[in-house]
């Protein structure tokens, strides 16, 4: 049932009754400007927008208000004293005036000084409009707002100019910001001021900016565009504009089967082949929550029946990626680069301000939602910020007044009880991520493919991505090492040994394969299975710039990951390494690491070759145990590295060292057919190690690892898990073409079976469990045919068609 859009603390528009039209092929409804009570209308939008901006509940007598004031209004008269408007500028570090201008790399940075003035202008317009920032309502400082806006005008921002640099710059994030500070300092501009930046943003965001849904004007853009308009009809009471930035959201509505969006099975894709959930993702779901909210109760309210998928997406698209307040660094694409900007007041950007912008996102959207949805998220939010001790989300200093004004009204709300994100196993095979969550641990692997890139750089940010696709391997535990890639792990972590992977130390120059995604490997089989509550994975892998091939497979449990390679290969003459972990320990840790009961020494640096390793254990983190007794490779040490090392656009040149444990697998510099395999028990004591190892073959019956097959067999859990590379048999299941399969055996008598093809080249399969089935209590339509007795027997058809979606059957076995 369509959503109606309520405004719950929004300010209420009034106005007559409007004929009302449908949008064609929209599905979208939208007015024509009313004639009697439009100014109203107008004036209501402007009003409800000014809310959006500025929160409710804010007391600047209580914390974290009153440190957040106060230094917005330190910055705000820091910006005013330092405005010195000239032919180039508004401020000196902030030079627009390029000598060659045109549409190349190196133009970028002079744009970026348009959208980074008028940041400024509303900062100080913002400090202006909010209670207790010590400049509240100060004269002067309006005066230097307009005084700021109408020089930006004059000098570089009117419909005159010719575009050059960033096309961003020109139509999103310079324009949105300069509507946000006027329609703040509305009451102290002309009709002609309003009438002149709403000229230059026409000249920028034309209507044609909206006429297509394709190129820039896709997903987490088009609803940055759409805010541009709708901003800018309210500001130049248009309703025209209103009218087109109501009808051009509908097409971010619908899931989509390829390119940038969302999609049917949790992924966020924005650049067409880059995992955004947490980036792209999160403007995304914090521009619909604004521009609903805006919208709500007006002649151009948006009531499409296509809106639920959004408020969908909160709980299969975001929810599964947040942790304790962070959102994971594995679908945050380039992002993950920008950390420290210098002379930047605000701090550093990291999964942990992603993750509580996108909690206060889903906060304000919970109120355009239904009661049950929305009781539901404020209990998820108010969980997640409970249990994020590393930076509490209800005082980050890094976001907005309100969006901090949204996260305090949820922790104060008793009648909201905290709730606990439930277990969870998710492949999600659109953009080659999963994620498996236990309360005490949660882990993801971030894999790359023909569809997905190994990575995304651009704009100089993320220029040492290079390995985050090859199968890197993050976790947490529940109550610890919620920091763990927080703080300086990017500018300070060895690129070439992100933990999980299997990597080629062979140098890459900074941006290897190309910007916004280019490169990908030509690979089909990545993806896997999984029920709800066990997983496998698998990565067919092809390294960057690499001779490198392997194969990888992943297989979750309740209390252990199990790790497994093979067909590991390379003629390039560089080493090619598992990297088991690269533990994370902060700038001081020492934390102790053991290895068959013998703890090492703590000093850094220090390393050691370690033959027949059964065991490792770090402590305050958890065990690694190595059935097959490997040599192991170990490393103590301290990196130095800057942020401006891994983004050359932004990045602070300021060094930090940091710590880290590192254990990894020395394949050779020529392997041919190279195996291993590992197990990782996230939060387990040395002693729960030591047993584990000893009980292993016990825990694990049976295993493969070869370029046929990968499979475990762990009976106590019920679960045989295999992916096959090939037609062939692992135990009791046969599978005649490439598959990924898990089988959980349940207490009840009954057994899942979960199948994918994560090539989406498999149309016609057959999938033979070597065991006694009674009955078939349910299958999904790809299985053309079920025969059960002495054997199950599952013909899938149409299979490729499933986009590497699990296709789940519940059979009977007593």
């Amino acid at each position: 049932m369509p959503h109606r859009l309520a405004r719950r603390y929004f300010l209420q528009a009034s106005g007559a009754a409007a004929t009302v039209l449908t949008l064609t092929g929209t599905g979208v409804t939208a007015a024509p400007a009313l004639a009697d009570g439009a100014t109203d209308e107008f004036a209501q939008l402007r009003a409800t927008w000014r809310t959006i901006l500025l929160g409710t509940g804010v007391n600047p007598a209580r914390q974290p208000f009153t440190t957040k004031l106060a230094d917005m209004g330190r910055t705000a008269s820091d910006y005013a004293d330092r405005m010195t408007p000239v032919g180039g500028s508004l401020w000196p570090d902030a030079d627009w005036a390029d000598p060659e201008p045109d549409l190349d790399t190196e133009s970028y940075r002079y744009s970026a000084a348009i959208q980074t003035s008028f940041q400024r202008l509303y900062a100080m317009a913002e400090a202006w409009s909010q209670p207790g920032t010590g400049v509240t309502g100060d004269d002067g400082l309006a005066s230097k707002v307009v005084a700021g806006l109408d020089h930006m005008y004059a000098r570089i921002y009117n419909e005159k100019q010719v575009r050059y640099g960033n096309w961003y710059n020109w139509q999103i994030g310079g324009p949105q910001a300069l509507l946000d500070a006027a329609v703040l300092m509305y009451d102290k501009l002309t009709a002609e001021q309003v009438a002149n930046y709403c000229k230059a943003v026409d000249a920028f965001v034309p209507d044609s900016a909206v006429a297509s849904y394709s190129g820039t004007s896709t997903g987490a853009n088009r609803i940055d565009l759409c805010r541009v308009l709708a901003v800018r009809g309210a500001l130049g009471e248009s309703a025209a504009k209103l009218a087109l930035a109501s009808q051009a959201i509908a097409p971010v509505f619908p899931y989509v089967t390829s390119g940038d969006g969302l999609y049917a099975d949790g992924s966020v894709i924005q650049h067409t082949y880059v995992p955004y959930t947490g980036s792209y993702g999160a403007v995304l779901l914090d521009g619909i929550s604004r521009l609903l909210s805006l919208l709500s109760g007006t002649t151009w309210e948006v009531s499409s029946p296509g809106a639920q998928v959004i408020f969908d997406a909160v709980e299969d698209s975001y929810a599964p990626f947040l942790h304790n307040g962070l959102c994971m660094d594995g679908v945050s694409g380039r992002a993950i680069a920008r950390g420290l900007v210098p002379g930047s007041p605000a701090g550093q950007n990291d999964d942990q301000l992603r993750g509580h912008a996108i909690m206060a996102s889903i906060v304000a959207l919970g109120q355009a939602a239904s009661a049950a949805e929305n009781s539901r998220w404020r209990s998820l939010v108010k969980g997640w910020i409970q249990r994020g001790h590393y930076r509490p989300a209800t005082s980050d200093m890094q976001l907005s007044v309100a969006k901090l004004a949204l996260l305090n009204n949820v922790l104060d709300d008793s009648s909201v009880p905290a709730a606990r994100h439930p277990d969870q196993s998710k492949v999600f095979p659109a953009m080659d991520r999963a994620v498996h969550r236990r309360a005490d641990w949660v882990a993801s692997v971030s894999m790359a493919s023909r569809r997905i890139t190994h990575y995304e750089n651009g704009n100089g940010e993320n220029l040492h991505g290079w390995n985050t696709g090859s199968g890197m391997l993050y976790w947490w535990g529940g109550d610890f090492a919620n920091d763990q890639y927080s703080d300086r792990f990017w500018p300070t972590v060895d690129p070439y040994r992100l933990p999980g992977t299997t990597a080629s130390a062979k140098k890459l120059a900074d941006g290897e394969g190309g910007i916004w995604g280019a490169a990908r490997p030509d690979v089909d089989f990545v993806g896997g299975a999984s029920d709800g509550t066990y997983m496998v994975l698998g990565q067919q892998l092809d390294g960057l710039s690499s001779t490198l091939e392997a194969r990888k497979s992943w297989f979750f449990l309740d209390d252990a990951v199990v790790c497994l390679g093979s067909d590991i290969t390379a003629t390039d003459d560089a080493s090619i390494e598992t990297i088991v972990e690269n533990r994370h320990l902060g700038v001081n840790g020492t934390n102790t690491l053991i290895v068959d009961g013998k703890p090492l020494p703590r000093s850094f640096p220090w390393s050691a070759t370690l033959p027949g390793a059964r065991w490792a254990h770090i402590a305050g983190h958890g065990g690694y145990v190595f059935p097959d007794r490997p040599t192991l490779k170990t490393l103590r040490e301290e990196r130095t590295g800057t942020w401006h090392d891994i983004n050359s656009a932004t990045g602070s040149t300021s060094p930090f060292t940091s710590r880290y444990v590192t254990l990894w697998l020395d394949h050779g510099t020529a392997p041919s057919g190279d195996a291993y395999v590992y197990a990782l028990l996230p939060g387990a004591s040395a002693a729960r190690t030591a047993r584990f190892s000893a009980s292993f073959d016990r825990w694990l019956t049976a295993m493969a690892s070869s370029a046929q097959v990968h499979g475990v067999c762990v009976p106590s859990a019920g679960f045989t898990g295999a992916n096959f590379w090939a037609a062939g048999r692992f135990e009791r299941i046969s599978a005649s073409a490439p598959v990924s399969v898990m089988i959980r055996e349940r207490r009840d008598g009954t057994a899942v079976i979960a199948v994918s093809d994560p090539t989406r080249q498999q149309n016609e399969v057959t999938l033979t469990w070597h065991r006694r089935v009674r009955s078939v209590v349910s299958r999904p339509s790809s299985v053309a045919e079920a025969i059960t007795g002495p054997a199950l027997t599952l013909r899938f058809s149409g299979l490729a068609a499933t986009n590497g979606l699990t296709q789940q059957t519940v059979v009977r076995t007593t």
